[in-house]
Protein backbone atom coordinates (compact mmCIF):
# COMPACT_ATOMS: atom_id res chain seq x y z
CA UNK A 1 0.00 0.00 0.00
CA UNK A 2 1.18 3.62 -0.86
CA UNK A 3 1.09 6.05 1.78
CA UNK A 4 1.64 9.45 -0.33
CA UNK A 5 0.88 11.45 2.97
CA UNK A 6 3.87 10.88 4.79
CA UNK A 7 6.24 12.29 2.21
CA UNK A 8 8.36 15.26 3.07
CA UNK A 9 8.02 14.44 6.68
CA UNK A 10 10.32 13.67 9.45
CA UNK A 11 10.96 10.65 11.81
CA UNK A 12 13.04 9.44 14.69
CA UNK A 13 12.48 6.07 15.26
CA UNK A 14 14.25 4.20 18.11
CA UNK A 15 15.38 0.40 18.33
CA UNK A 16 15.82 0.74 14.72
CA UNK A 17 18.20 -1.63 14.48
CA UNK A 18 16.21 -4.61 13.71
CA UNK A 19 12.75 -5.57 14.15
CA UNK A 20 10.12 -3.54 14.46
CA UNK A 21 12.29 -0.42 14.40
CA UNK A 22 13.79 -1.12 11.41
CA UNK A 23 10.74 -2.38 9.82
CA UNK A 24 9.48 0.97 10.13
CA UNK A 25 12.24 2.95 9.11
CA UNK A 26 12.33 1.34 5.54
CA UNK A 27 8.86 1.65 4.87
CA UNK A 28 8.54 5.54 5.97
CA UNK A 29 11.58 6.04 4.06
CA UNK A 30 10.41 4.57 1.19
CA UNK A 31 7.16 6.51 1.42
CA UNK A 32 9.44 9.81 1.27
CA UNK A 33 10.06 9.90 4.61
CA UNK A 34 13.82 11.47 5.94
CA UNK A 35 14.39 8.87 9.39
CA UNK A 36 16.64 8.87 11.88
CA UNK A 37 17.59 5.32 13.01
CA UNK A 38 18.13 5.59 16.91
CA UNK A 39 19.33 2.74 18.33
CA UNK A 40 22.68 1.49 20.51
CA UNK A 41 24.27 -0.70 17.73
CA UNK A 42 25.49 1.57 15.59
CA UNK A 43 27.11 -0.62 12.87
CA UNK A 44 23.46 -2.15 12.46
CA UNK A 45 22.48 1.55 12.10
CA UNK A 46 24.69 2.28 9.81
CA UNK A 47 24.33 -0.71 7.15
CA UNK A 48 20.52 0.08 7.42
CA UNK A 49 21.10 4.04 6.79
CA UNK A 50 23.28 2.92 3.83
CA UNK A 51 20.14 0.40 2.19
CA UNK A 52 17.81 3.16 2.63
CA UNK A 53 20.09 6.19 1.21
CA UNK A 54 21.21 3.23 -2.04
CA UNK A 55 16.68 2.85 -2.70
CA UNK A 56 16.62 6.35 -2.74
CA UNK A 57 16.04 7.35 0.91
CA UNK A 58 17.20 9.93 3.26
CA UNK A 59 18.29 8.38 6.52
CA UNK A 60 20.67 9.48 9.59
CA UNK A 61 21.92 6.76 11.86
CA UNK A 62 22.21 7.86 15.37
CA UNK A 63 23.80 5.91 18.15
CA UNK A 64 22.12 6.10 21.14
CA UNK A 65 21.05 4.50 24.58
CA UNK A 66 17.41 5.45 25.59
CA UNK A 67 18.17 4.05 28.99
CA UNK A 68 20.92 7.21 29.20
CA UNK A 69 19.85 10.84 29.57
CA UNK A 70 22.85 12.45 28.02
CA UNK A 71 22.93 9.73 25.18
CA UNK A 72 19.15 10.58 24.13
CA UNK A 73 20.07 14.34 24.60
CA UNK A 74 23.28 14.16 22.21
CA UNK A 75 20.99 12.29 19.63
CA UNK A 76 18.24 14.65 19.52
CA UNK A 77 21.23 17.45 19.14
CA UNK A 78 22.40 16.04 16.05
CA UNK A 79 18.95 14.96 14.93
CA UNK A 80 18.14 18.75 14.71
CA UNK A 81 21.01 19.75 13.57
CA UNK A 82 21.01 17.21 10.33
CA UNK A 83 17.24 16.89 9.43
CA UNK A 84 15.75 19.60 11.26
CA UNK A 85 12.22 19.64 13.40
CA UNK A 86 10.80 16.04 13.85
CA UNK A 87 7.03 15.55 13.46
CA UNK A 88 6.93 11.63 13.85
CA UNK A 89 8.51 10.35 16.89
CA UNK A 90 8.28 5.93 16.96
CA UNK A 91 9.53 4.30 20.17
CA UNK A 92 10.11 0.99 18.85
CA UNK A 93 12.94 -0.05 21.61
CA UNK A 94 12.09 -2.45 24.07
CA UNK A 95 13.04 -5.49 25.87
CA UNK A 96 11.15 -8.91 27.09
CA UNK A 97 13.09 -10.49 29.66
CA UNK A 98 10.53 -12.89 31.59
CA UNK A 99 11.06 -14.89 34.39
CA UNK A 100 9.03 -15.81 37.59
CA UNK A 101 9.14 -12.96 40.08
CA UNK A 102 10.45 -15.07 42.58
CA UNK A 103 13.28 -15.39 40.65
CA UNK A 104 14.66 -12.55 41.78
CA UNK A 105 16.16 -10.97 38.76
CA UNK A 106 16.29 -7.39 39.36
CA UNK A 107 18.87 -6.56 36.56
CA UNK A 108 15.98 -8.03 34.10
CA UNK A 109 13.27 -5.65 35.89
CA UNK A 110 15.62 -3.07 36.05
CA UNK A 111 16.58 -2.98 32.33
CA UNK A 112 12.74 -3.46 31.60
CA UNK A 113 12.22 -0.23 33.23
CA UNK A 114 14.52 1.68 31.92
CA UNK A 115 14.04 0.53 28.51
CA UNK A 116 10.62 0.34 28.02
CA UNK A 117 9.27 3.05 30.47
CA UNK A 118 11.81 5.41 31.28
CA UNK A 119 13.17 5.07 27.86
CA UNK A 120 10.50 5.89 26.10
CA UNK A 121 9.87 9.03 28.48
CA UNK A 122 13.18 10.75 27.71
CA UNK A 123 12.55 10.19 23.53
CA UNK A 124 9.13 11.69 24.48
CA UNK A 125 10.65 14.78 26.42
CA UNK A 126 13.06 14.94 23.67
CA UNK A 127 11.02 15.79 20.93
CA UNK A 128 7.56 16.61 22.28
CA UNK A 129 8.57 20.32 21.74
CA UNK A 130 8.80 19.57 17.73
CA UNK A 131 5.88 17.79 17.68
CA UNK A 132 3.98 20.62 19.19
CA UNK A 133 5.05 23.17 17.19
CA UNK A 134 4.88 21.35 13.93
CA UNK A 135 1.02 21.06 15.05
CA UNK A 136 1.07 24.69 15.56
CA UNK A 137 1.85 25.21 11.94
CA UNK A 138 -0.52 23.51 10.74
CA UNK A 139 1.45 20.05 9.81
CA UNK A 140 0.39 16.62 11.21
CA UNK A 141 2.72 15.50 14.33
CA UNK A 142 2.84 11.97 15.79
CA UNK A 143 3.98 9.86 18.38
CA UNK A 144 3.62 6.13 18.62
CA UNK A 145 4.50 3.82 21.33
CA UNK A 146 4.95 0.52 20.48
CA UNK A 147 3.60 -1.57 23.55
CA UNK A 148 2.02 -4.79 23.61
CA UNK A 149 -0.89 -7.17 23.93
CA UNK A 150 0.78 -7.98 27.43
CA UNK A 151 -0.06 -5.01 28.41
CA UNK A 152 -4.01 -6.21 28.88
CA UNK A 153 -3.47 -10.24 29.02
CA UNK A 154 -1.59 -11.91 31.82
CA UNK A 155 1.14 -14.51 31.15
CA UNK A 156 2.46 -16.61 33.44
CA UNK A 157 6.13 -15.37 34.46
CA UNK A 158 5.65 -12.52 32.15
CA UNK A 159 4.50 -10.00 34.88
CA UNK A 160 7.18 -6.97 34.99
CA UNK A 161 7.60 -6.94 30.91
CA UNK A 162 3.48 -6.83 30.99
CA UNK A 163 3.94 -4.18 33.90
CA UNK A 164 5.86 -1.79 31.55
CA UNK A 165 4.06 -2.49 28.68
CA UNK A 166 0.83 -1.31 30.84
CA UNK A 167 2.68 1.71 32.07
CA UNK A 168 3.42 2.67 28.28
CA UNK A 169 -0.35 1.80 27.52
CA UNK A 170 -1.36 4.17 30.22
CA UNK A 171 1.14 6.86 29.34
CA UNK A 172 -0.19 7.26 25.95
CA UNK A 173 -3.77 7.60 27.18
CA UNK A 174 -2.61 10.36 29.01
CA UNK A 175 -0.51 11.64 26.89
CA UNK A 176 -3.11 11.69 24.64
CA UNK A 177 -5.00 14.57 27.08
CA UNK A 178 -2.20 16.50 26.98
CA UNK A 179 -1.28 16.97 23.24
CA UNK A 180 -4.49 16.22 21.46
CA UNK A 181 -5.90 19.20 22.19
CA UNK A 182 -2.54 20.77 20.78
CA UNK A 183 -3.29 18.82 17.42
CA UNK A 184 -0.78 16.19 18.25
CA UNK A 185 -1.90 12.75 17.89
CA UNK A 186 -0.42 9.99 20.26
CA UNK A 187 -1.35 6.15 18.91
CA UNK A 188 -0.01 3.16 21.09
CA UNK A 189 0.28 0.44 19.65
CA UNK A 190 -0.26 -3.41 21.16
CA UNK A 191 1.02 -6.20 19.29
CA UNK A 192 0.63 -9.86 19.73
CA UNK A 193 3.06 -12.58 19.25
CA UNK A 194 5.14 -10.76 16.50
CA UNK A 195 8.57 -12.27 14.96
CA UNK A 196 11.96 -9.85 16.09
CA UNK A 197 14.15 -10.05 18.40
CA UNK A 198 12.18 -9.63 21.50
CA UNK A 199 11.86 -13.43 21.81
CA UNK A 200 16.16 -13.44 21.54
CA UNK A 201 16.37 -11.76 25.17
CA UNK A 202 14.86 -14.42 26.90
CA UNK A 203 17.10 -16.53 29.01
CA UNK A 204 14.96 -18.46 30.47
CA UNK A 205 15.10 -22.49 28.31
CA UNK A 206 12.08 -23.49 29.43
CA UNK A 207 10.04 -20.40 28.48
CA UNK A 208 12.16 -19.61 25.33
CA UNK A 209 10.74 -23.14 24.22
CA UNK A 210 7.55 -22.39 25.18
CA UNK A 211 7.38 -19.37 22.96
CA UNK A 212 9.03 -20.92 20.39
CA UNK A 213 5.56 -23.66 21.04
CA UNK A 214 3.72 -20.54 20.60
CA UNK A 215 4.52 -19.45 17.12
CA UNK A 216 4.13 -22.69 15.74
CA UNK A 217 0.97 -22.94 17.63
CA UNK A 218 -0.37 -19.80 16.81
CA UNK A 219 1.65 -18.72 13.93
CA UNK A 220 2.82 -14.70 13.91
CA UNK A 221 3.18 -11.34 12.74
CA UNK A 222 5.92 -9.90 11.03
CA UNK A 223 7.77 -6.87 12.02
CA UNK A 224 6.77 -5.41 8.26
CA UNK A 225 3.20 -6.20 9.18
CA UNK A 226 3.24 -3.92 12.38
CA UNK A 227 5.83 -1.17 10.37
CA UNK A 228 2.24 -1.45 7.69
CA UNK A 229 0.09 -0.71 10.54
CA UNK A 230 2.37 2.40 12.15
CA UNK A 231 2.35 3.98 8.27
CA UNK A 232 -1.31 3.60 8.10
CA UNK A 233 -2.31 5.04 11.44
CA UNK A 234 0.67 8.12 10.46
CA UNK A 235 -0.98 9.17 7.10
CA UNK A 236 -4.19 9.36 7.85
CA UNK A 237 -6.33 12.99 7.71
CA UNK A 238 -4.39 14.78 11.12
CA UNK A 239 -7.38 15.36 12.67
CA UNK A 240 -8.18 11.73 12.65
CA UNK A 241 -6.27 9.87 15.56
CA UNK A 242 -6.22 5.93 15.20
CA UNK A 243 -5.64 6.06 19.38
CA UNK A 244 -5.59 2.39 20.40
CA UNK A 245 -4.35 -0.53 17.93
CA UNK A 246 -4.60 -4.06 18.81
CA UNK A 247 -3.57 -6.48 16.30
CA UNK A 248 -2.63 -10.39 16.80
CA UNK A 249 -2.32 -13.38 14.45
CA UNK A 250 -5.69 -14.45 14.13
CA UNK A 251 -5.19 -17.84 16.20
CA UNK A 252 -4.37 -15.89 18.81
CA UNK A 253 -6.75 -15.30 21.24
Amino acid sequence: MLYDTLADRTAVITGAASGMGAATARLLAAQGVRVALLARRAERLEELAAKITADGGRALAVAADVTDQASVDAAADLVHQELGRVDLVVNAAGVMLPNPVDAGRADEWQRMLDTNVAGALRVIRAFTADLVAAAAEGRTADLVNISSIGAHVTFPNYAVYGATKAALTYLSASLRTELGPRDVRVTNIEPGLTDSELAGHVDNAELSGQLDGMFEALGGLSSDEIADLIAYATSRARHINLRQLVVLPTRQA
